[in-house]
Parts: C-alpha cells; sequence; structure tokens
C-alpha cells in the first residue's frame, strides 16, 4: 500500500532553494525594519541621545549607513538611466549636459551639504527624517557622477553592428533602450556601481554630519562614529569599525554584487565559450527557487508588455536623405543655455563680488595650481600602477573573484582611518606635509581607475585574445595592439571620475586632524575645508567656484578629448 505524504503538496510548491531565498528575503526585510527605526523621532530626541563609542551600538549604525547608501545607490541608478541617456541621444542636450556633469562631480561634499541643508531640512521640518534626505543627498553626490559616465560612455560606443541588427528588428527607441543598449552598458555599469558604493563609504564621515545652525547634528551611523573615534584618539575604536565595515561589504558583495556580476556575463558584448564564468551562490539560489523565478516572470512580462506596446520603428526607406536641421530650435536651446549661464553668473557676481578682493581671488586661483599639480601626478602614478593590474585581473576570471571584494573594501576604507599613521609619521620624522598629506587625495579615488579597466579587460573579445595568441603578438606589442585599445575608453572613464574625486577629496586629505593634532598642505581643498570649519559661507562658495571652473577647464582641454578620442578610435565595430 502507498504510502501518503502529508507533507506532499507543500514540498511540490517549494525546494530547499525556496527555502534559502525566503531566508534572505526576511533578513532583508528585517534589515529595513531595523534601520528605519526612528526616521520620524523629533531631532530634539536625537540630539539628546549623543553617539556611543560602545561596540555594541555598531550594528544599528551600520544597518543605518548601509539602509543611506542604498537609497543613494537607487536615486543615483534612476540618476543615471535619465540624465545620460538624455546626455547621450541628444547632441544640443550633451553640449550642457556633460559639462554640467563635470561641474558637479568636482563640488567638495561640504559645499553639497551647506548648500542644500536647509531645503531638505524644510521637507521633514523637526524630523529626523529631513536630516536623513540631506545626508543621502550627500551620498548620492558622491555615487552618482561616476554611474553617469559609465553609461554615457556605453551609449556612446554602442557597436554598429548591433545598432544596425536593431533597425533592421524595426525596434522602437524604448525596445532598443531595453533590449540592446541597457543589457551591452549593464557590465560596465555594474563595476562602476560597485566603486560608486565604495565611493559612498570613503566620503561617509562627511555625509553623516549635517550642520544645523552654528552646530553639527551627528546622524547614527558608521561615518559618525569613525568621528567621534577620530575626535577622541580612539584607535580601540577605529579597529571596531573596521571590522563592521568589512562585514557590511562582505554582505553586500555576497548578496548583490557578485550575483550581479555573474549574471552580466552572459551578456558580454562577444562570448568566450572556452572562458571560464563567473559563479555565485547567492545567484544560484535565486535561480533555482521557485518563489523568485515567477517574481522574474512576471517583471519580464511588464518589460515585453511595455515593449509590444510601443509602436515599431518605420522601415528604412531605400534612399535615406538628412532631414533638415531645425534652426529655430537651436536658437531656443542656444537662448536657454545662455540665461542659465547668465542667472548662474548674476548669483555667484551677488555672492563673491561686493565682498571678495582681488588678491583673494589670485590668492585661491594659486591654491587652485597647487591642487592641480598633485592631482595630475598621482593619476599618472596610479595608472601606471593599475592599468597594468586591472587587465591582468580582468583576464581571468578566478582572480576577478578574488580580486573583487578586496578592491571594493579598500576603495570603501575612509582615509579618514589613516590619519593617525600619517600624523604619527609627519610628526616622528618631520616629513614636509605638502608632499606626504599628498597620496590621501588619490587614496580612495584610485579604485576608479582599477575597476573600469577590470570591466573593459573582461568585456574583451575572446576572438580578439586567439587571434593576438595565433600571431604570437606578446609584450609591448601585445599592449599597444590589443591591450590598450581594448580597456582605453573604460580607462578614459574612469580617470576622468578619479581626477574629478581626487579633486572632491582634497578637502579631506590637505587638512588632516587627530585629536589635537593638525597638519596642513598648501591647496585648494585646505581653504574650502578651513572655509567650512569657520563656518564662512563666502570662501565656501569662492574655493568650490574655483574648483569647478579648474576641474571644468581640465575636463574640456584634456579629459573630453581624450574622451572623443577613444570613442572614434577604439570603437568596436
Amino acid at each position: 500500500m502507498r504510502r501518503i505524504d502529508p507533507f506532499g503538496f507543500a514540498r511540490d510548491l517549494t525546494t530547499r532553494w525556496d527555502a534559502a531565498a525566503v531566508v534572505i528575503v526576511l533578513g532583508v526585510i528585517v534589515f529595513l525594519g531595523t534601520a528605519s527605526r526612528g526616521l520620524f523621532e523629533p531631532l530634539a530626541k536625537l540630539e539628546a541621545t549623543p553617539l556611543s563609542l560602545d561596540p555594541s551600538h555598531l550594528p544599528f549604525y551600520a544597518a543605518r549607513t548601509t539602509l543611506r547608501m542604498f537609497a543613494a545607490l537607487a536615486l543615483s541608478l534612476l540618476f543615471t538611466l535619465t540624465y545620460a541617456t538624455w546626455a547621450a541621444k541628444s547632441p544640443r542636450a550633451g553640449k550642457l549636459l556633460v559639462p554640467i556633469l563635470d561641474i558637479l562631480q568636482s563640488v567638495p561634499i561640504l559645499s553639497f551639504i551647506s548648500i542644500t541643508v536647509v531645503f531638505f531640512m524644510s521637507l521633514a521640518p523637526g524630523r529626523v527624517l529631513g536630516a536623513e534626505f540631506a545626508s543621502i543627498f550627500a551620498v548620492f553626490t558622491s555615487q552618482a557622477w561616476n554611474m553617469a559616465f559609465s553609461f554615457y560612455q556605453s551609449l556612446r560606443t554602442v557597436p554598429t553592428e548591433l545598432n544596425e541588427a536593431a533597425d533592421s528588428f524595426h525596434l522602437s527607441p524604448w525596445m532598443k533602450f531595453w533590449q540592446l543598449e541597457v543589457p551591452f552598458a549593464l557590465p560596465g555599469l555594474i563595476w562602476n556601481t560597485m566603486v560608486s558604493m565604495s565611493g559612498g563609504w570613503f566620503f561617509v564621515v562627511a555625509s553623516e554630519a549635517i550642520p544645523v545652525g552654528h552646530s553639527s547634528l551627528a546622524l547614527p551611523g558608521v561615518g559618525s562614529y569613525i568621528a567621534l573615534a577620530l575626535q577622541q584618539s580612539n584607535l580601540k575604536a577605529i579597529g571596531w569599525a573596521i571590522l563592521a565595515m568589512a562585514v557590511v561589504i562582505l554582505l553586500y558583495d555576497q548578496l548583490l554584487f557578485r550575483p550581479l556580476v555573474a549574471w552580466v556575463d552572459r551578456l558580454r558584448f562577444e562570448q568566450d565559450p572556452t572562458g571560464q564564468v563567473p559563479h555565485s551562490w547567492a545567484l544560484n539560489v535565486m535561480q533555482r527557487s521557485r518563489l523568485i523565478g515567477a517574481m522574474t516572470d512576471a517583471f519580464y512580462a511588464g518589460v515585453r508588455w511595455t515593449s509590444w506596446a510601443m509602436p515599431l520603428a518605420p522601415r528604412p526607406v531605400a534612399v535615406r536623405t538628412a532631414a533638415p536641421r531645425n534652426r529655430r530650435l537651436d536658437y531656443v536651446w542656444v537662448g536657454f543655455v545662455v540665461l542659465i549661464v547668465a542667472a548662474g553668473l548674476w548669483g555667484i557676481a551677488r555672492t563673491l563680488v561686493a565682498e571678495t578682493t582681488l588678491a583673494e581671488a589670485l590668492g585661491v586661483v594659486g591654491l587652485g595650481f597647487i591642487t592641480m599639480a598633485r592631482v595630475a601626478l598621482l593619476i599618472a602614478l596610479a595608472s601606471v600602477i593599475w592599468v597594468p593590474v586591472g587587465v591582468w585581473v580582468g583576464l581571468r576570471p578566478r582572480a576577478v573573484a578574488i580580486v573583487q571584494p578586496i578592491a571594493q573594501f579598500l576603495a570603501a576604507f575612509p582615509t579618514n582611518l589613516l590619519y593617525p599613521f600619517v600624523l604619527y609619521v609627519i610628526v616622528t620624522w618631520k616629513l614636509v606635509p605638502d608632499i606626504w598629506l599628498s597620496p590621501l587625495v588619490i587614496l580612495g579615488t584610485q579604485w576608479y581607475i582599477l575597476f573600469n579597466v577590470i570591466a573593459g579587460a573582461s568585456a574583451m573579445p575572446g576572438e580578439l585574445r586567439y587571434a593576438a595568441q595565433n600571431f604570437n603578438v606578446s609584450g609591448w606589442l601585445w599592449w599597444r595592439n590589443v591591450g590598450i585599445p581594448a580597456v582605453f575608453p573604460y580607462y578614459v572613464t574612469g580617470a576622468i571620475t578619479a581626477s574629478g574625486g581626487a579633486w572632491n577629496a582634497a578637502y579631506l586629505a590637505e587638512l588632516t586632524t587627530w585629536g589635537k593634532t593638525e597638519l596642513k598642505a598648501h591647496g585648494l581643498g585646505a581653504y574650502i575645508a578651513d572655509a567650512a570649519n569657520a563656518g564662512d559661507f563666502h570662501r565656501i562658495i569662492l574655493g568650490t567656484v574655483v574648483m569647478s571652473l579648474f576641474v571644468l577647464t581640465i575636463n574640456r582641454l584634456f579629459w573630453r578629448r581624450l574622451y572623443y578620442y577613444a570613442e572614434r578610435r577604439f570603437r568596436l565595430g
């Protein structure tokens, strides 16, 4: 007689993979509930509860910081898919949007916080939520620009044959965007999302200190914990903060970024059938779970429905004639740009001209040249080191699996934690701060170069590598004809972002403190940091404007030309 299993029905509906997926999902829900606790409390209660360096508080602080960073990451992704697409698709808009992006990535986070805090606090008056909005926006400014540049670069370098295939299938712009352009850009975007997430950790100390009047409000988080430990010269607390960061980075690497890297490998432009495919246990759980499979099918059904709802693109005519250019629209657009520029110049003039002497302005410009020389030298050194390393790692999937979490942790490591050691060495050996504080400028932003080069090397077509092997191309000849052309567009994207990030990090690196010890290097970053510490809004604006002008000029005269050269010279197809 056949034995009836009373739990057979439940076993048919679920598997052990479903059980693992449910545990992960419930864990995420519990995390969100714990991290969002206290968001709607009044500010007075937060001010009455000072931060503690007791390690038992670190799990809650880490959850709160991680929630801010993922909220900022979601906003950064939305910004990337809209802003970068508009800049890449519209030549008129791109002439304005790309320079604006250059300026935005050069504005220090202190300036963003100082300028926008009143607006965000007004969204939730007297509540912690308003300060959280300001902090999330500050983290957003450390993530979004890099992701937007990566997506913009990918849209501008879609291979010609893929565009022709999309045209032959009469794909509408909406269908082409989701079925061709986004999948083509995803590998590079995922790597830049990882380094942007790490960039958020780099600036987390500044983002969690919200100025309120003449004082500063410290939101509960790892960044404010680190700031308090630095203020009290507590090395033990710094060690606990490093451990908490390592655990958090390992968790979201295993649950989010490692599965994404393994999943987007199938979206590479050309697949190497004999190559090694990256693996992820979390991705295996998601792919084998029936519950998550049903959710995925529903998502794809929605995407297909939106694609079918869009009309097909018209068939191309036999003889295609160039459409006449709408000069009226050009005039309207130029007028719009002129109005924006005039309004910006008028605002700057009202803020600065009446209170700034010529000698002060020239002095700030001179400090800008010092910081420019420091950034240029360090970007060159970082490129010499990390381009060969990134190519070597990107061509070896096993090395990628090992290097990825290590590089994420190093990129997320706040330079503030190195201040005790740096200051001790400089003071003990009586070194020159202008020289020995300089490496702190590039310490957190050099990883933009490494991550982008790894993404470029990982996307290198297998046929290209095999052709080089068959013709015994090696040494400098391989680098000149294979390696550098394959990763050059990715390198330029990483170098542009690293350069802007280095300018942004100058205010942290050129003025360092540990307890009551302070060291200062001459430069624009130290000038802005001094102004922020003194609450001098006029000098903050002056330093920010000068820094933005430097970055915009360098990007237009050097990086942007190099970018367009890479786009024309090394475009696939």
